[in-house]
């Protein structure tokens, strides 16, 4: 049967090609062991961040403890291919989210070659930014009214959408609509698996705490389709082309921010200013192209700057 001697060797490459990130969560790590290109930015061809001279902020007692440390530390995702990535060998992060982390710190007066990245599941940002665990957090991190009531956001830097990622032999599934019986995976107490739930009930969830973990399963027949947000999916679908697609139009319109402690408004709209000046400068535009980018799809313009105020 071409499913039980192709799905192996298909998730065995994506594995690889991740770096092992599904494999390490169980449920789905049984592909075989292999060594494949890994696809992803070289060092080589990520842009240098400017380091803004003599910059004070006194006001944030984020930056400032920052300041004296001699570093930020940032929380990330570490399995979103081109977005939050991270090498098991190396311990180093790559992708879209942790060039903004690297840029941010550099309009914020320090060394981005000094940011030490912590990787935050989704279920523990707000925690980790209210304990003081991390300075900001950049990871896919949608910004909505319920999160601002526990954490500050800054930006938005991106607009995503939800998706649907699907087998590449998958012919049925062009969109939600017909997700009716389907076997869908997403991130558990995610938004997009809140948003499955609530409008399309037909729809069989299957939750896991991460998407690498959705995507194993995807690849092994045991779900019939992953969501969450397109600038995941895409991630996903650029690292085996062959085997994975994202179909049909984003159904949700997904702005990513920087979260960061909520009564730190001076590091926030410090944060707003530089997204808007790395912006102008062309920085935002070679930090996608040098990541995001890489998946085929050209960057799109920046949404606006959403300076909402102190509460």
């Amino acid at each position: 049967m071409v499913r039980t001697t192709r799905v192996p060797a298909a998730l065995a490459l994506f594995t690889a090609l991740i770096g092992g990130a599904g494999a390490a969560f169980g449920v789905a790590g049984c592909g075989k062991e292999g060594s494949p290109p890994r696809k992803g930015p070289a060092a080589g061809t990520l842009p240098d961040y400017r380091v803004a001279r003599g910059f004070r902020l006194p006001a944030s007692p984020t930056w400032t403890r920052a300041r004296k440390r001699g570093h930020l530390v940032v929380g990330a995702k570490e399995d979103q291919p081109y977005l939050g990535e991270r090498d098991p060998a190396t311990g180093v992060y790559s992708g879209f989210d942790i060039e903004i982390a690297r840029m941010i710190s550099a309009s914020l007066g320090l060394a981005p070659k000094t940011v030490r990245f912590r990787t935050i599941a989704s279920a523990n940002r707000e925690t980790a930014l209210q304990n003081g665990q991390i300075d900001y957090y950049v990871g896919t991190y949608t910004i909505n009214d319920n999160r601002k009531r526990l954490v500050g956001f800054a930006g938005p830097y991106y607009m995503a959408g939800q998706s649907l990622l699907v087998r590449h032999d998958e012919n049925d599934v062009h969109g939600p609509q017909d997700l009716a019986g389907k076997r869908v995976c997403s991130a558990a107490g995610s938004t997009p698996y809140q948003r499955i739930r609530a409008d399309y009930p037909k729809a069989v969830l299957v939750a896991y705490d991460t998407y690498s973990v959705c995507v194993d399963n995807l690849l092994t027949y045991q779900v019939d389709a992953v969501t969450t947000d397109d600038a995941i999916l895409i991630g996903y679908a650029a690292k085996a082309p062959g085997e994975l697609k994202v179909v049909g139009r984003p159904f949700s319109k997904e702005p990513y921010g920087i979260g960061v402690p909520r009564g730190d408004t001076a590091l926030r709209f410090a944060m707003d200013d530089a997204l808007e000046a790395r912006e102008k400068n062309g920085d935002w535009k070679k930090a996608y192209e040098a990541t995001l980018g890489l998946s085929g799809v050209p960057a799109p313009t920046p949404p606006p700057i959403d300076r909402y105020p102190a509460s």
